[in-house]
């Protein structure tokens, strides 16, 4: 007979109990319909079961009618989930999601040695070192083994990428994953500060406390917080970054779910730039705690938000851990922001076509033109305290928008990205200098006006690039130059100072930011913008 555990964890899952300490109130025939199914297959099934998969079969498939986002996890994956929020492990630098058999990447972890080759959020990992992982019934957990390994050792990975029609090979240096929130913080102008969060995580407002007061003790008085590629993390960390800005008692976000009353959170009195100007910078990767924090403060007309519509994830998901260590994530409610939207974007087609939304935006040419996107009057709202229009079913949509740059990114670009040859040039160029660098350049201002890519580093860009079976294209190597010069440029910067330094030259390119940055500046601009005149 099974093992009553088991029996009972999927009569809690499906009447509501796990071991949050719910009780239901009532079984129904369609429990007791499970209940019966699973103890005629234990009882009466031709073939031996092995009892733990049977139940996580189950549970899985359960899930599968439900949401994008709700899911199961093993012991291992419900530890290893939550350590790009709370630890540091060695690794490749992803987060990913499993769907179908396939790995899809859902966002690179800043820094880390996935991004620096060129891995890229919607890319799908099919192979790692020459062993397929896709349709092959895999688990998250052998995926994971095969990926990390110790710092230093390589991995070649295999990826899919929409749009390109051989895959792609990368071959990743694994490394320390570092988990920090913020990515940068300093000074654009005399006057304006600059701060870039990667995730919400259980530091996230410790660290960015610490830089918001740094920066206003260099006399900041406008702000641009970039949220861009932001996937989100902690609801709690939305809600203190939140605060940091709005004022005392102002909603900040509510979630309700059919079995969930309704919870606010406001803002309380402690917030440390609750009136200087402030643009927040999105795009189709900020995700989730980011678009609490950003509709929040679209919503009460605190801040200017410049990008691209943002991904369209308000669904609210408790941690119900079972007693062997493993963790089911279930959707309990949506979040809205103050004003009463839900940004969640519909999922009513399955998960296959709601992780590819994201191309189809592309497709449609959403990114590159802002009306490509129309919103039924259904979904319109008023902003809070000066009523201008805004839209929910989808995620947040900018004031100002900003169109993706595709003029300087070519395949010969992306191949060597791709094969780790523009880092792998910057990181021994920068060793065959390093002495000689710290003398020339003894601080970032030195290196940001003097340093020079030049064209001899470029031809040996080149000849590193034909080492490796690169084809040469001179028309795409002209397109691409200027940017690939700023992004060695950038790593050159990175290894001679840090990350910081790395986006004080990345970001000169950065036309969210400049755009941001031209508009703060202009109090005029900045309160036509807010006022919807």
């Amino acid at each position: 007979m099974m093992k009553n555990k088991y029996l009972i964890m999927i009569l809690a899952l499906i009447a509501g109990i796990g071991n949050t300490g719910l009780i239901a109130q009532k079984t129904n025939n369609a429990i007791s319909k499970l209940s019966y199914a699973v103890y005629a297959i234990e009882n009466l099934y031709v073939d031996t079961l092995n009892q733990d998969k049977l139940v996580e079969d189950a549970i899985v498939a359960l899930l599968e009618n439900l949401d994008p986002h709700s899911d199961y996890l093993t012991a291992k994956e419900a530890k290893e989930l939550n350590e790009p929020l709370q630890g540091n492990f060695d690794g490749i630098g992803i987060q990913f999601n499993m769907l179908k058999d396939t790995l899809f990447v859902v966002q690179t972890i800043a820094g880390g040695p996935s991004e620096k080759v060129g891995i890229m959020a919607g890319d799908r990992i099919v192979s790692v070192n020459d062993t397929v992982i896709a349709g092959v019934n895999m688990t998250n957990t052998d995926i994971m083994k095969r990926l990390r390994g110790r710092k230093g050792t390589t991995v070649s990975v295999d990826v899919i990428r929409r749009g390109v029609g051989e895959p792609i090979t990368f071959k990743i240096v694994r490394d320390k994953i570092p988990i920090y929130s913020l990515d940068a913080s300093y000074m654009v102008d005399k006057e304006t500060g600059y701060i870039k969060l990667n995730r919400f995580a259980s530091s996230t407002h410790e660290e960015f406390g610490k830089a918001l007061k740094e920066l206003q003790q260099k006399g900041m008085k406008n702000l641009i917080l970039d949220l861009q590629g932001n996937g989100g993390g902690y609801l709690t960390a939305a809600i203190d970054i939140a605060d940091e800005f709005l004022k005392n008692k102002e909603l900040i976000v509510y979630t309700e779910g059919a079995h969930q009353p309704k919870q606010t959170s406001n803002a309380t009195a402690k917030g440390s730039f609750q009136n200087g100007r402030l643009a927040v910078l999105v795009d189709e990767g900020s995700a989730s705690a980011s678009e609490i924090v950003t509709g929040a403060l679209q919503d009460w007309d605190r801040a200017v938000v410049v990008g691209r519509r943002t991904f369209g994830k308000g669904l609210v998901q408790r941690p119900i851990p079972f007693s062997d260590g493993s963790m089911l994530r279930l959707t309990i409610a949506r979040y809205y922001t103050p004003a009463g939207r839900s940004i969640q974007k519909p999922y009513e087609e399955g998960g296959e076509a709601y992780h590819r939304e994201l191309m189809e935006r592309y497709n449609h040419g959403e990114l590159i033109h802002a009306d490509s996107i129309q919103f039924p009057d259904s979904l319109k709202y008023r902003t809070l305290l000066n009523h201008r229009i805004v839209y929910g079913g989808g995620g947040i949509m900018p004031d100002i928008f900003i169109p993706l740059d595709t003029t300087r990114y070519t395949d010969y670009h992306r191949d060597i990205v791709a094969k780790g040859i523009l880092n792998r040039f910057s990181i021994s160029f920068y060793e065959n200098n390093r002495e000689e660098f710290r003398k020339l350049y003894p601080d970032f201002t030195a290196f940001e006006q003097n340093f020079v890519v030049t064209d001899t580093m470029m031809q040996q860009l080149l000849d590193m690039a034909e080492e490796e079976k690169i084809t040469f294209n001179q028309e795409q190597y002209d397109k691409s130059k200027p940017l690939i010069q700023l992004q060695i440029k950038a790593l050159v910067a990175r290894d001679l100072f840090e990350m910081n330094e790395y986006y004080q030259i990345i970001n000169t390119q950065n036309e969210s930011l400049q755009k941001a940055r031209e508009i703060l500046n202009n109090p005029k601009e900045y309160q036509r913008i807010l006022s919807g005149t």
